[in-house]
């Protein structure tokens, strides 16, 4: 568990780039990253407070980068209610005292190390479960002929879960081929433990 730093610790964050205003990769991943949150917030499958992002900066470490994953979902934490304060506006480790319990990547293309850099980079930070999606088949050698692979946390290392249940988020994933906002293809969705789509 990642405790709060102490206030002597913290960071400057005026030293700190929370937000780069690089785009998001390409249209796909994007209505796959709303389709992801959206349906949290709306159908509210798990309790609150939580909070569910896209390309948000997780800052894990004093003096270290962050990782933007495609999207995450933190059980127990609140959306900040000031925006205009720097603190509020990046998921920062030592501010909400934990990592988040899922993060997903999209797979656009093969230079995003999701396998291999980002599958340690979230071991290591403490990530309970990690989720890869190949939606366009780019990673089809290394994903064993299948387009979703879901891992979980075990001392200090992934391993491949046979199931797509998330036990601690009390969800599970499941591909849906279909038609969102006019745009048909296989899509990630969440469901519940029978199957049923959020």
């Amino acid at each position: 568990m990642v405790q709060k730093l102490p206030i002597e610790a913290v960071p400057n964050l005026a030293d700190l780039v929370i937000e780069d205003d690089e785009p998001v990769d390409n249209l796909p991943s994007e209505k796959q990253q709303r389709l992801l949150i959206d349906p949290l917030y709306a159908s509210k499958p798990i309790p609150s407070p939580f909070l569910a992002a896209a390309n948000v900066g997780l800052f894990y470490a004093v003096k270290q980068p962050a990782i933007v994953p495609d999207v995450f979902v933190s059980l127990g934490v609140s959306m900040p209610v000031d925006w205009s304060q720097k603190k509020n506006r990046a998921y920062f480790f030592w501010e909400l005292g934990k990592p988040p319990e899922v993060v997903i990547e999209i797979v656009s293309n093969r230079k995003g190390g999701e396998l291999d850099s980002k599958l340690a980079d979230y071991a290591r930070i403490g990530v309970t479960y990690y989720v890869v999606f190949d939606p366009f088949g780019q990673l089809v050698q290394e994903m064993a002929d299948t387009s979703l692979k879901v891992f979980a946390l075990a001392y200090g290392r992934y391993v491949p879960l046979d199931t797509h249940w998330l036990e601690t988020l009390s969800l599970g994933l499941t591909l849906w081929q279909g038609d969102f906002e006019e745009a048909s293809g296989v899509w990630l969705r969440w469901c519940d433990r029978s199957g049923q789509i959020i």
